[in-house]
């Protein structure tokens, strides 16, 4: 394989260790226009070395946490068509609890048309996105906030969250390893998330086709331990196999309109 070109070179750089870049600040950096910026980005997503977003470009890790930011632009599309999805499987009048992530804000989203729902979250964003939604009432843990993503996390929001027994839990994972576990960077947002499943009737994970590649240190749990898994792709065939052998409905929000369901993707 050729070597990079040095600018290129250096743009992977700074997205390594930014998480992030974007056209315009690329271009004054390196003195060139924005359109020679988008060709090296381009070329460099080209070569699956960064993953495109709108404005720039994020670095793809497997094994270390995204800026915030940067995460909520990833599979933007993919993650709005899984929000919709979710609101659909949610009748008005029931009780849920959302957790920390950009999947789940989309999902606060698409809830803010529901009527006479209750809401609890350990996520700031959520909280903001859904406090002013006039058919939903709303509850929030206390805790720790992490600064990073609006997370509330640690005991606090643990025995809070173990005051509710739901009707629906809706979390994300940071990614989903070959072996169905689901995982997660922070140990103290995994207790969350362990006790949020544990006090829902029904458990839905959302996660996006790029959480298949991506690795965290820390487990959630299993695939097999849900109910509903929605995703804006269909995973891999390992995965969608024992979704099939532990009855959990597999589905596939293709676009705004329309998701395929079943136990195996279509």
């Amino acid at each position: 394989m050729l070597p990079l070109p040095p600018r290129q070179t250096d743009i992977l750089e700074i997205a390594r260790r930014e998480g992030r870049v974007d056209v315009e600040s690329l271009a004054v950096r390196f003195a060139v226009t924005p359109q020679t910026i988008r060709k090296d980005l381009n070329d460099l997503c080209d070569m699956e070395k960064l993953q495109r977003v709108h404005g720039g470009a994020v670095f793809p890790s497997n094994t270390v946490n995204l800026a915030y930011q940067a995460r909520r632009e990833i599979a933007a599309g993919g993650k709005a068509r899984i929000a919709e999805a979710v609101a659909g499987l949610i009748p008005d009048g029931a009780s849920l609890i959302l957790n920390i992530g950009t999947t789940t804000e989309q999902v606060a989203h698409a809830l803010r048309r529901h009527r006479e729902s209750l809401v609890i979250t350990n996520n700031l964003n959520v909280a903001m996105i859904l406090s002013d939604a006039p058919g939903i009432e709303l509850v929030i843990s206390g805790g720790m906030v992490r600064k990073s993503d609006g997370g509330i996390v640690g005991a606090v929001a643990v025995d809070l969250i173990r005051q509710f027994k739901v009707d629906y839990a809706i979390i994300g994972a940071s990614g989903i390893d070959e072996e169905g576990a689901l995982l997660d960077f922070d140990y103290r947002e995994v207790r969350v998330a362990q006790a949020i499943l544990g006090q829902a009737r029904k458990k839905i994970l959302v996660a996006d086709h790029t959480k298949f590649e991506r690795r965290a240190p820390v487990q959630i749990g299993h695939i097999t331990d849900l109910d509903v898994f929605v995703s804006d792709a269909p995973p891999p065939v390992h995965i969608a196999e024992l979704c099939a052998e532990a009855e959990v409905e597999l589905v596939i929000a293709r676009n705004q309109e329309t998701a395929s369901r079943g136990n195996v993707a279509s």
